[in-house]
């Protein structure tokens, strides 16, 4: 194991913090990947979101001074990240994201899945991927942070700036409203 995964976020980002600037380039390591695939449940262009996610990069920068390292790092940049993907979008006049057909972003195999108990993280993933198309952007975006970006339901609160009550109740209205498209006991792992 290299040094550098050894070492939390927060630690990465005090080290920056106290002058180490380098360690910004393991932070963006670490990012980077996910939030190109944060920013495709937004923005069909690859081109503009390899853009967006270099303006997170800049902006976490810019602003890594005022982060408070008792706090997780994570739901901070994802926040940065949601406010640049969604103003983007509005500037844009983007196709908002319920219109895109994740079927054709995420191809599913044919044929029907075989659900138990050991249905894998991706066969979650994919199936409420292929749901997604049907919901509003405030059930899509808990969704998506909670299944696919695994972020806890604080978390979430933190990047959506809501209430963690909120978050369960549009996380539990999602799951409602995907009934009928998804078996029940995928939504409840």
């Amino acid at each position: 194991m290299n040094r550098n995964e050894e070492i939390t976020d927060e630690d990465l980002v005090f080290s920056i913090q106290q002058g180490d600037k380098e360690k910004f380039g393991v932070v963006m390591d670490r990012y980077e990947k996910k939030l190109l695939s944060y920013g495709r449940k937004f923005i069909a262009d690859t081109y503009r979101i390899e853009d967006l996610v270099q303006d997170v990069f800049i902006k976490t920068y810019e602003n890594i001074m005022s982060f408070d390292t008792t706090r997780k790092f994570s739901p901070w940049i994802y926040r940065i990240s949601h406010n640049i993907f969604i103003n983007d979008m509005k500037k844009k006049k983007a196709i908002p994201f319920h219109i895109f057909d994740f079927d054709t972003i995420f191809p599913h195999p044919e044929g029907e899945y075989l659900l138990s108990k050991e249905v894998t993280d991706k066969e979650i993933k994919d199936l409420i991927e292929k749901g997604l198309g049907n919901l509003s952007a405030e059930y899509k975006e808990v969704l998506i942070l909670y299944y696919m970006e695994d972020l806890s339901y604080k978390e979430i609160a933190d990047v959506l700036e809501i209430p963690i009550g909120t978050v369960g109740i549009r996380i539990k209205r999602a799951k409602s409203s995907l009934k009928g498209q998804i078996p029940s006991d995928i939504l409840d792992k």
